[in-house]
């Protein structure tokens, strides 16, 4: 299934509009929330191809959506790219056992972002 409408969950404006700017130029469309709470609810509402996943949020962590998204039945079908500045090996193990497809680091390169998301397809 080709990728079209990415939600985009991450509680910095700045990380936001990088990703809102960088994805749009590809003629995908984007839909934004700002934290994992709102994330889950616009994974159901929106019906996105792919969410791009911010670990470090207030409230629900974005660990914590991308296992609440992946294991209910009507959002498990969406890819999850977590994009985090965790750098650590144990973090990216984790942040896949809760069923992302894959682990970006921050700062994030265009090029790498837009590769992984070519990859999905």
């Amino acid at each position: 299934m080709p990728i079209k409408k990415i939600l985009i969950v991450d509680d910095s404006p700045s990380d936001r509009q990088f990703f809102m700017e960088t994805l749009s130029k590809q003629g995908y469309q984007c839909v934004t929330a700002e934290n994992g709470d709102e994330g889950i609810a616009k994974s159901k509402s929106e019906t996105p191809d792919l969410i791009l996943m911010d670990v470090v949020m207030p409230g629900t962590n974005g660990y914590q959506a991308t296992r609440a998204i992946t294991h209910d039945e009507a959002t498990k079908h969406i890819p999850v790219i977590v994009v985090t500045s965790k750098n650590q090996e144990t973090d990216r193990i984790w942040g896949m056992r809760q069923g992302a497809k894959d682990y970006l680091m921050k700062p994030i390169d265009a090029k790498e972002l837009l590769a992984k998301i070519a990859g999905l397809k």
